[in-house]
């Protein structure tokens, strides 16, 4: 037991130390660029800041890059999340994203008739569009991915701190100073705070797809892992 006392303890410093390592591994790896719709064309000063792989980042890039151009992200960014809300909290609205069975062509005008005088005109092209590729229940998940971008683009990363207690407000400064200092182009951090206490002691990090375990219960299944 004294064994494992001495190779599971370690402080908050070294914690954090690490997340500085961990943060500057995962800010220098590069995403993946994936290609853009017909329907936004784009040059270097409209593209997001960071390429994201995926369906749903091909229809946020491409709403992104034409909102970049009309001046309107933060109008869209605000759009899409009102309609991702509604999808959530209307049963009805959910219901209509996702039906299967209306054609694709109907379910475009429907769409555009709900929304043409709610919203701006690149909002509502990226609905019409979903809806006549029969994706307009990965609406949710597009306004997710251009909040990302939007993330991005001022500088701010959401990193998730597991411990096996309550984080004190130093603390989690101490973490949001760690990550900032070594994360390029990072403005602002912001630190969403969970306990497991089942972790027993240290800390659990997880940013973007990047997960660091750095707990007490790791460092013990290393032990338990290792041939004596």
């Amino acid at each position: 037991v004294i064994g494992i006392q001495a190779s599971t303890s370690f402080s908050f410093v070294d914690c954090s130390r690490m997340v500085s390592s961990f943060s500057r591994r995962t800010s220098s790896m590069a995403l993946r660029r994936v290609a853009v719709r017909n329907f936004a064309s784009a040059d270097a000063s409209h593209k997001p800041v960071i390429q994201i792989y995926g369906i749903h980042a091909r229809y946020a890039n491409a709403t992104y890059i034409a909102a970049s151009k009309a001046g309107l992200l933060d109008k869209v960014e605000g759009e899409l999340a009102g309609l991702a809300k509604s999808a959530d909290e209307s049963p009805a609205f959910a219901g209509f994203l996702e039906n299967p069975l209306i054609p694709r062509d109907k379910k475009s005008e429907q769409i555009a008739d709900m929304l043409k005088s709610k919203v701006c005109p690149i909002t509502l092209n990226l609905c019409t569009t979903l809806a006549g590729n029969a994706k307009l229940n990965d609406l949710p998940k597009v306004a997710d991915t251009y909040a990302r971008l939007m993330k991005a683009k001022r500088g701010q990363v959401d990193a998730v701190i597991i411990s096996a207690e309550a984080l004190t407000s130093a603390q989690s400064n101490q973490i949001a100073a760690a990550i900032k200092a070594t994360s390029k182009d990072a403005k602002d951090v912001v630190i969403t705070s969970e306990v497991d206490p089942s972790i027993i002691g240290g800390i659990q990090v997880q940013i973007g797809d990047q997960f660091l375990d750095l707990s007490v219960k790791e460092r013990i299944e290393e032990i338990s892992r290792t041939p004596i």
